[in-house]
């Protein structure tokens, strides 16, 4: 009987690491792709992979068009984690935004604005503690125009985000949903400075968008020199498909 090789998730952990599951999702709004809007797709979608670490995107909160619901609570709620929520856009009461959502030890940093002249976009760094490391996770949404974006991965790679002087030597791992396929001047910008975890260890990253097709890498977890990718794949299930109009991205790393 032939035995299944393990994932290497699953493989004993060199002495001196730790490992981290970290998981980038646009989840559209909790709106899917029959139109019904449904946090708990999102959590049941995120649970059975059972990561660590979650940044997700484009989420709503006390926003008119999906019933008032603060996503960012009701999501981590439903997985039993902590959260850490930026508006990317405020309007009155309403906001729209990205979040980072662990059960690890975690504090907030910096919640901030970045440079946009299309739709307004934003980030969120947080501090997560794993055994005695301390990581810095930083979780974006680019913009659609490729201005922006060149502007807004030169804003996070100064000296405000990822160069800031907290984060000298220490890992970084910033996610996303780049808006920007490895042919775009946004990803080589980024790519120069920092290892696309994916392509690390796939020789054919999978696509992410649009959930019912894929045939784009719009999303992307990039990591510094402290990092090691070990494992990457794209959450394709049948709920995943119908649940947002991005998969998920699940990347483990060892730090």
């Amino acid at each position: 009987m032939i035995q299944p090789t393990p994932s290497v998730s699953a493989l004993p952990v060199p002495a001196g690491k730790q490992r981290l599951k970290i998981l980038s999702y646009n989840v559209h709004s909790c709106i899917g792709t029959d139109r019904k809007l449904d946090p708990a797709r999102i959590a049941k979608v995120i649970a059975a992979e059972q990561p660590d670490v979650i940044g997700l995107q484009e989420l709503d909160v006390g926003r008119g068009r999906t019933g008032g619901i603060d996503q960012a609570h009701a999501i981590a709620s439903l997985v039993e984690m902590g959260f850490h929520f930026h508006p990317a856009l405020t309007v009155a009461e309403e906001k729209y935004g990205d979040a980072i959502l662990t059960a690890l030890p975690a504090r907030m940093v910096k919640g901030g604005e970045l440079p946009s002249h299309g739709e307004q976009r934003g980030a969120v760094w947080v501090e997560v503690e794993i055994g005695e490391c301390k990581v810095q996770i930083f979780n974006t949404h680019l913009g659609l125009l490729g201005g922006d974006r060149m502007r807004q991965v030169g804003a996070l790679l100064g000296s405000s985000w990822l160069s800031h002087p907290d984060c000298r030597a220490r890992p970084k791992i910033l996610i996303g949903d780049f808006n920007a396929p490895s042919i775009t001047a946004t990803y080589r910008a980024l790519a120069r400075r920092m290892t696309d975890a994916v392509a690390a260890v796939n020789e054919k990253p999978k696509a992410t968008y649009p959930s019912r097709f894929p045939f784009m890498r719009l999303d992307h977890v990039f990591v510094s020199d402290e990092v090691t990718p070990v494992e990457a794949r794209v959450i394709s299930t049948p709920l995943a498909r119908l649940a947002s109009d991005h998969l998920p991205l699940m990347v483990t790393v060892e730090v």
